[in-house]
């Protein structure tokens, strides 16, 4: 990562406003990650890395697409760790939302802060692989109108667009449903 990249990503964190005590908890453990680490997204970090997701919205603003993920066996947004050479969260939601939606034209909102969350999280130790912090950078993006997902059924079980009433029934985490929050505040109507 370049120094002026990690100086407009730390710019970014400073200036995002969480919405809770444990998002600002989480955004104070990622602008302390970011300012002793050359390359915050290098997933060879032992004690954790950046990752990028997508809280993604349908083009009227009135779904979030949510997947259910294999290994996790949850409902979660698309996102996931950055590719060699990608040092920009937006680059990477993007590119991992596309990816395991199938859905081609994604777009960042216009409006919305970036990132919209933060949220630090524990990955638990797998073969090959030990226990270490994914420190999530969350995007608010949007599908163009009509878009249906082709997920990769590799890695989930389902795509689906949810209506904003509907997602409390399916269990997200209190992170999960504070970035959702932000995300419904930003893009919907009031209700009359």
């Amino acid at each position: 990562m370049t120094p002026a990249a990690r100086q407009a990503l730390v710019r970014a964190l400073s200036a995002l406003s969480p919405a809770d005590e444990a998002e600002d908890r989480d955004r104070r453990l990622v602008l302390d990650f970011v300012q002793r680490h050359s390359d915050p997204f290098d997933r060879r970090l032992p004690e954790g890395h950046l990752t990028g997701s997508a809280i993604t919205v349908s083009g009227d603003g009135r779904r979030v697409l949510l997947l259910w993920h294999r290994k996790l066996e949850r409902w979660l947004q698309p996102g996931g760790h950055a590719e060699p050479g990608e040092s920009a969260g937006e680059q990477v939601a993007l590119r991992e939302a596309t990816e395991e939606t199938g859905i081609p034209g994604l777009g960042l909102h216009p409006e919305a802060p970036r990132p919209i969350d933060v949220d630090v999280h524990q990955i638990p130790a797998r073969p090959g692989e030990p226990a270490h912090a994914h420190l999530d950078l969350r995007y608010l993006v949007v599908a163009p109108p009509g878009s249906v997902p082709a997920p990769d059924l590799l890695e989930l079980h389902a795509a689906r667009w949810v209506a904003w009433d509907d997602v409390a029934a399916l269990g997200p985490d209190p992170g999960l449903r504070r970035a959702l929050a932000k995300a419904r505040a930003l893009v919907t109507l009031p209700d009359p």
